[in-house]
């Protein structure tokens, strides 16, 4: 990781070394990463990661809604995209978002100029980048329903704007590259009432406020809903509501979100989630798959 930290000295945004990660994460735990990396702008991307030897893995990090760091850290180049990711504007009834743009500021815009279809992201506690490329969804919509196109920075550094049959998507997955980074997205919508759009984005925030523990250490859904079936519901059955390892827990208020409590280690939550599978899968015949991305090596020792 030396000869990558060299290779990364003359980049224009900024390198931290042996970062911490647990501060950028919702959960609020988990380890460090080799390096940090926060690029100036597209340019500086593309040019960093075309410098790094293809053996560095490259992870791109978001706001880390839904995202377990193992304890014992990240290898390789962490990429965050800064403030300079996050421009929305509007074209007409599309919007262009940066990959670093939250969900909720892109809703807020379509709703300001009159685009319907994207209240759904109000929903969404991520960013843009992070929501293509595992095509995020919440009330019956997802990415794949309302995108265009999206710019990526791939893992070799070429820059390509792929069109939406070409990112291949799928429920809560996309064809996106593995070290690609997704640094715009372009959105379409259709002609509605703000007054509207603005009634459903409060329905969505009421009902996520209701059912979900939203103001606790959480990583969001932790398991994908199988056909037809709800995780929540399987997980009831198997009678891990409120379950706990360690300082992690089962939430009480919503069965699918895992929750630190306090404490608790990256290690307690993926092992309380495993817990979570087997119980299911013994009472219930269906094994879960797990949502929320898994990323980093397992404590030392």
């Amino acid at each position: 990781m030396t000869a990558a930290a060299t290779l990364l000295a003359d980049v224009r945004g900024t390198v931290a070394r042996d970062a911490p990660l647990a501060d950028l994460i919702w959960f609020r735990c988990g380890g460090r990463a080799d390096l940090l990396f926060r690029p100036a702008d597209e340019a500086d991307l593309a040019e960093a990661l075309a410098s790094l030897p293809a053996d560095v893995p490259v992870f791109p990090l978001g706001v880390g809604s839904n995202l377990i760091v193992r304890d014992g850290g990240v290898r390789g180049v962490v990429v965050r995209l800064p403030k300079a990711f996050a421009r929305v504007a509007i074209e007409g009834r599309r919007i262009r978002a940066g990959g670093g743009a939250l969900g909720i500021t892109v809703a807020s815009a379509a709703r300001d100029a009159g685009i319907a279809g994207l209240e759904f992201l109000r929903g969404i506690p991520g960013t843009v980048g992070g929501a293509v490329a595992m095509n995020a969804g919440a009330y019956g919509r997802e990415v794949a329903d309302i995108l265009v196109e999206a710019r990526l920075v791939l893992r070799d550094g070429r820059i390509e704007t792929w069109p939406r049959a070409r990112l291949g998507f799928g429920y809560r997955e996309s064809a996106v590259p593995e070290g690609a980074v997704v640094v715009e997205a372009l959105f379409e919508g259709a002609p509605g009432d703000p007054a509207a759009i603005a009634a459903e984005m409060d329905r969505i925030a009421a009902e996520r406020e209701a059912s979900q523990p939203l103001r606790s250490r959480t990583g969001g859904s932790t398991f994908r809903n199988p056909p037809g079936q709800k995780a929540w519901a399987l997980i009831d059955r198997a009678g891990c509501r409120g379950l706990r390892l360690g300082g992690a827990m089962v939430s009480e208020k919503h069965a699918n979100f895992l929750l630190n409590t306090g404490g608790a280690t990256a290690s307690e939550l993926e092992a309380l989630g495993e817990e979570v599978r087997a119980r299911v899968k013994a009472a219930t015949g269906v094994e879960l798959r797990w949502e929320i991305v898994r990323v980093g090596e397992p404590p030392c020792g």
